[in-house]
């Protein structure tokens, strides 16, 4: 004997259950991010934790507002490095992408040399690029390094997952490679570019962020990663963790703008962006 199947449910059952989904990811985060804060408190509180080992996250609060002309000019700093290095890494990775898909000899040649970029971690590299190129050139580069890769590799991914019946189908009808990457190639790798940038905006903050370390080790630097080393230095932890507090809140943001700015290419067309049939 079977069980009844469920009811499906109804135009407007869906409707509403649909139109709750944007409110409960915005709210279910945020509810996370108020027990976790919560619990922070609680903890240095019933602890009796001393604000140079923990401190309270209102301690925190107060830090980021008394120290915010600081911590600002820092956060600039450390954005136009990311900015610099995530567009370096754009072009290049794009432009290099789109070389090794006309020449199979180049991506045999070069990729290699690409890959030891990725896997060789910069933390090594930046005290290196800081002897022989001046400092902020160097601190965008680390970034570029960071970034460059999973652009490179995901353009590549995405030229090389044409569809080959549509290939045949332009070679069929005499076009030319050029032709072949603008209508064809170039459209159907558009959601791997995007993924590839989405993932390389958090990386080139990380790269800016380590080669200010590195930078700041050596008595320069102004960005959010010299504030933190420096903080730890002078034992000050609550603007230590009001530093890593914008550092977070900038790697969202950069995020979320590229989320929305692939998710604006892409609404229209492909089934990433199309949503779930209702």
């Amino acid at each position: 004997m079977t069980s009844p199947s469920p009811p499906a449910p109804t135009g407007s059952e869906a409707s509403a259950r649909d139109s709750l989904r944007p409110a409960v990811r915005v709210l279910l985060p945020l509810a996370v991010l108020g027990v976790g804060v919560l619990a922070w408190d609680a903890l240095v509180r019933f602890k009796d934790i001393p604000p140079y080992v923990l401190p309270g996250p209102g301690l925190v609060a107060a830090t980021l507002v008394q120290d915010w002309p600081i911590l600002w000019r820092s956060l600039l700093t450390t954005l136009l490095t990311t900015m610099e290095g995530f567009i370096a890494a754009a072009i290049g990775g794009v432009a290099l992408a789109l070389l090794f898909n006309q020449s199979k000899w180049l991506e045999q040649a070069l990729l290699p040399y690409a890959i030891i970029l990725q896997v060789t971690p910069v933390i090594a590299i930046a005290p290196l690029l800081l002897i022989y190129l001046p400092q902020q050139t160097a601190v965008v580069v680390c970034a570029w390094i960071v970034a460059f890769f999973p652009v490179l590799s995901n353009t590549t991914l995405g030229l090389n997952s044409v569809d080959r019946n549509l290939a045949g189908l332009f070679r069929l009808y005499g076009a030319s490679r050029m032709q072949t990457l603008r209508y064809l190639k170039l459209p159907a790798a558009l959601p791997y570019i995007l993924g590839g940038l989405r993932i390389a905006g958090g990386l080139s903050l990380i790269g800016a962020v380590v080669a200010e370390i590195a930078a700041g080790s050596a008595g320069a630097g102004s960005g959010l990663a010299y504030r933190i080393a420096e903080s730890g230095y002078r034992l000050n932890i609550p603007r230590m963790f009001a530093a890593l507090l914008l550092l977070s809140v900038a790697g969202i943001v950069i995020y979320m703008c590229l989320a929305a700015v692939s998710h604006l290419m892409l609404r229209r067309w492909h089934e990433s962006a199309l949503g779930k049939e209702k």
